[in-house]
Parts: C-alpha cells; structure tokens; sequence
C-alpha cells in the first residue's frame, strides 16, 4: 500500500492594500533576514509609489516653476527635498526622468501658486511624508498633501485645465493716473490737463527728494527745515522788528500766487477777521492770507510768520529770482467752502523731465478725482476681456511661437474681472481666466493689452487684428507679481477613475491652501506695490512711443486709402492731386 502523501501546506496570506496606516507598504522580512546568529533584522522596505503631490508657493526670488541650470527655480528646491526627504533614491537624484517626474503647469519667473500639481514615483509612508518633504523646503514652499494615481498618470497630460488668478490695482485703469510724458504734455491746455505723479517718472525711476529709498515719504519736519534753510539764503531779510510782512513795504516785489475763482474778496475778509492777518500774499485777483497758505509754504515765503507778534523787525524783501523758483514749485491749491481740498506740489526734478505747463495757466490744472471700479467701468473692462474667448491664435500674446505653429492656437474657457478685493490698503480687481494651457508670458500679455486700451492708448479695435497670422504686434507685458495659478483641473481622470483612485483635487486642502495665499502671496503682491511700485512704473511705459502698434489701426486705415487712391488713378477714375492730400495726411 503506498504511503499517504503529506498534507498540503496552507497558502501565505494575501498583503493587505495600502491604507492610512504608518506601515502599508512594509514588504514581509525573510526568515534569512534575521539572520541564524540572531543579528538585527534589517530595516523595512518601501515600494515606490505613483503618486500626485498637491503644493503652493511664493515666486519671490525664483526664477520661475520649470528647473533652469544655474538659477534658482521651485522645480530645483523641490527635487533636493524629495531627496532629502528619502522619496528619491541616491541613484535617481537630479535625474527626474527616472521617477516619471511631471508637472501640471509652468509658471513664470516671480509668479505663484496656490494649487500646483506634480506628479512621480516616490518612496511614501502615508503618516509621516508630507511632514518630511516640508521639513526640507522653504517655508514659501509648501507640500499639501498627495494622492496615489494610477500607473500611467501624468500631471501635464491629464490636467484638462488651469485656472489663473491676476491681481490688478483699480488705479491700473484709471487713464489719468500714472501718465507718461507724452500724455501729460498732450493734455496742456485742454482743460483737463493731467499732472505728473509724485511717486515715480515715466521712465520708472524714483524722483529725488520726493521718495526715499524704500519708496517711503521723506520726514516733513526735515523738508520744512530744509525749506526755511534755503528760503534764509534767499530772502534777504531786514533788520526793521515789525512782526506784519506788508505788501506794500516789498514795492514790486510781491508774492502773485493763482486761487480758483471762487474765492472772493469776501472769504478772504472773513478769514482776516479772524486773526489770519499776519502776513497778506498779493494774489492775482485778490489776497491769500497765511492762515490759507499751507505751513510749508508760508514758512518758506514769509519766514518771520511765526516770531514773536510783540518784536519788531523790518518788512521782509523777497528776491524776484526766489518768488519765481516757489511761484513753480505751487501746481495748485483749491479751496472749497474754506476748506483746503488737495494740493500738487511739482519738484525741479519733474522740470528736467521735459514737461511744458506754461501752455496752461496753474489755476486751471484739475485733480484727479478719486477712481473706483465702477458699475460702467466693470462692464467695459469685462467686454473686452471676454474677446480672448475661445479658440484663437495667440502669436502676438507670446514670445518664440510664430504664427504658423500649431502651438500658437489656444483654447480659452472665461475671462472675468468681477471682484474687487482689498490687500492692506490698496483695491484690486480680481481677474480670473480659465483655459486649458497658456503659453510664456501669454495671460500677462493678455492684461497687458487690456489695460492699454482701458487707459485709452490703443483703441478697442485692436482685437480685429490681434489674432490674425498675417498681423505682427507688439503687446506690453503686465508685470508677473499679480499672477498666481489658482488650480489646476483634472475633470477627466477623476470622472473616469472615480470607483478605484481618488479624486486629485484641491477641495479636501482649500483652508490649508487659503491659509497659504493670505501668509505669503497676498502680502508678496501688495508690499510689492508699495514699496517698488511694479505696476504704477509699468504704466508710464504704456505709450505709443514704446509701443508704436497701438497706432496700428490708424496706419493700416491710411495705407489702405493710399492703396484705394492709386488704385483709382491708375483706373483714371480719380484725380492724381487726391493722393498728395492722402500722403500728407499719412505723413501727419
């Protein structure tokens, strides 16, 4: 009888699937593992892992998302963490090929965001891993968390679109703020004329004296002392003790200041009797007392105003020379119902600038009333906007694509500005733009070309041409500081993989990226604007002189009457003597 065969050994247990646990991945030690002299066991392995990391950061001091050999960039940073972090290997360091490396957008150089997406095959241990790559990062640099995908994911590929935030002060639209050279000088005498700002010059750099070096205002009580220095070496002062500077003891010298229209001879007593009669200015249509002249200027023209009322001292004469350079130093003050409303001071520096007010008298020189983003600006600035919709050919909105390649033709999704939000003391407007990929300096671009023809330097025809192939522009970029990704879609994946994977999304760390936004980027993008001023110095450039194709439309409309006119004569339908007129107006 043949013996009985042994009983089959039980199969070995199935591996549990991964799970929130600290020890998921934990391949089972091998009894040789221990060793037979009861060594230590060796430490637990880890497989590799395919997964897709969600993360924000700052811009500030990057030159931008994609690695760069020899510059500083977020890809660079992150690559050495994960390195570090023990989710690379020392054979795979600097080489992201080998761990199927992927990112879901590339941004630009000083730009941010708050929903990055990159994807690779890691070394994870759920717990504990996204604490261990932000231990390595900078803290503008922040892990949120990960999701496991599916083998063939790749964040660059399965991203079916990008939604981009551009935050743009409310000033941006405004054609009267920040104006550049040629605005200013074209406005002379037009009754609206405007005037140049205090806080930067057309060419974008700082003015002397009026701005310190961090963009702050100088100290007043130290211009006000330098005022009275200088205003001493000027003045020659007498030695009479009369305490009332006397229009008529000055003879011809007198101080002639311009007031509105609407101060009356009448206020002007009112304001005498009431003590304000220590110094009277003659005025061109009647007397400004001190009491009406700011404490800056009074002490500067009459520097005794302020001695003792009881000593007595001679008439102060003041040098024709010295009231010619304070007469240009005064751009305007206006009073309304005995109020002073504002006043613009223009600084020598600003003469050098080239810029002639003698066309226009100072009285007549308006401020610039307070600008808002009102209900009809909104409406204009979101039409025009709306014309990037769709699919269009984008050459002219990017650099090194030409018009024939394929990659110039984008898709976009929306573009709407309806939101205003404020970051520590200055209004933006919140530009959205959804699309399903951008190309290099394109949504800058895009802004760039709107705010031109909002502050009416190209007119809104532009668009007609600005997508055609045959038609080369040149279109301003907006500065990068405003721009910041705001998510990155992955509709199709999550609808197709919903049963096995989960969903790569944003929603389970929006207070975690929220939080991110309002302790870096935000703060990034608003002391930018006060300090450097990255979009007010941008706005002196916006002009037909840097960019001649704003006139674009203009010049296409005369060569095409050239052309019709020659047309015409060569037909024997128009006389010769019609093209001369047409030439002359083109030279124009």
């Amino acid at each position: 009888m043949a013996a009985a065969s042994p009983p089959a050994s039980p199969p070995h247990p199935k591996r549990p699937k991964m799970s929130s646990s600290s020890d998921p991945d934990q391949e089972p030690t091998s009894p040789s593992a221990a060793g037979a002299d009861g060594a230590q066991p060796r430490a637990p392995r880890y497989k590799r892992r395919k997964v897709a990391i969600l993360l924000g950061y700052c811009g500030a001091g990057y030159q931008g998302m994609q690695k760069n050999p020899g510059a500083r960039t977020i890809e660079g940073d992150l690559e050495e963490a994960l390195y570090r972090a023990g989710a690379v290997p020392e054979a795979d360091r600097a080489a992201p090929r080998r761990y199927d490396w992927a990112r879901a957008a590339r941004t630009d150089k000083g730009v941010s965001a708050a929903a990055q997406v990159v994807s690779g095959r890691f070394y994870v241990d759920p717990p504990v891993f996204t604490d261990r790559l932000n231990a390595q990062l900078a803290p503008q640099i922040r892990a949120f968390g990960y999701v496991r995908v599916t083998n063939s994911f790749n964040a660059k590929k399965f991203c079916d679109r990008r939604r981009y935030v551009y935050l743009l002060p409310v000033f941006a639209l405004d054609p009267s703020a920040h104006p550049d050279r040629e605005a200013v000088m074209a406005s002379v005498g037009s009754g609206s004329e405007l005037t140049k700002c205090l806080e930067c010059s057309e060419r974008g750099r700082k003015v002397p004296g009026v701005m310190g070096r961090e963009g702050k205002v100088p100290d007043p009580a130290l211009q006000e002392e330098k005022s009275v220095e200088a205003s001493r070496e000027e003045a020659a002062v007498g030695s009479n003790e009369d305490a009332n500077c006397d229009p008529a003891s000055t003879g011809d010298r007198s101080v002639d200041l311009p007031i509105p229209d609407n101060e009356t001879n009448t206020q002007i007593t009112e304001m005498r009797s009431n003590g304000a009669e220590k110094c009277d200015v003659q005025l061109s249509g009647g007397t400004l007392c001190s009491e009406a002249v700011p404490a800056s200027i009074s002490e500067t023209v009459c520097p005794i105003l302020n001695s003792d009322s009881n000593t007595n001292s001679d008439s102060v004469d003041v040098d024709p020379s010295f009231v010619a350079e304070k007469k240009g130093s005064i751009e305007t003050v206006v009073t309304e119902d005995g109020k002073k409303q504002a006043m613009d001071v223009v600084t020598e520096d600003e003469k050098k600038q080239d810029v002639d007010y003698e066309g226009s008298s100072l009285e007549e020189m308006p401020l610039r009333s307070a600008f808002s983003y009102t209900h009809e600006v909104k409406e204009r600035f979101n039409r025009i906007l709306k014309k990037y919709v769709g699919t269009h050919n984008f050459h002219n909105f990017t650099t090194r694509t030409k018009a024939e390649d394929p990659a110039a033709k984008r898709f976009i999704i929306s573009f709407a500005a309806d939101r205003v939000v404020n970051l520590d003391g200055i209004d933006f407007i919140r530009c959205e733009v959804v699309g399903q990929s951008f190309m290099l300096h394109q949504i800058r671009k895009m802004i760039g070309l709107a705010v031109a023809v909002m502050r009416n330097c190209a007119p809104e025809s532009i668009y007609d041409v600005a997508f055609r192939k045959d038609v080369n522009l040149n279109v301003p970029t907006a500065p990068e500081v405003g721009l910041y990704l705001d998510e990155c879609m992955f509709t199709s994946y999550n609808k197709k993989w919903k049963d096995s994977h989960e969903a790569v999304s944003m929603e389970p760390y929006s207070e975690e990226a929220e939080e991110f936004k309002l302790k870096y980027i935000f703060p990034h993008i608003a002391a930018m604007e006060h300090k450097e001023g990255a979009v007010a110095l941008w706005l002196h450039s916006l002009n037909s002189r840097n960019y001649p194709d704003f006139r674009y439309m203009d010049n296409a409309g005369t060569e095409a009457s050239i052309a019709a006119a020659v047309e015409s004569v060569d037909e024997g339908t128009v006389p010769s003597d019609n093209i001369s007129s047409v030439m002359a107006s083109y030279d124009a």
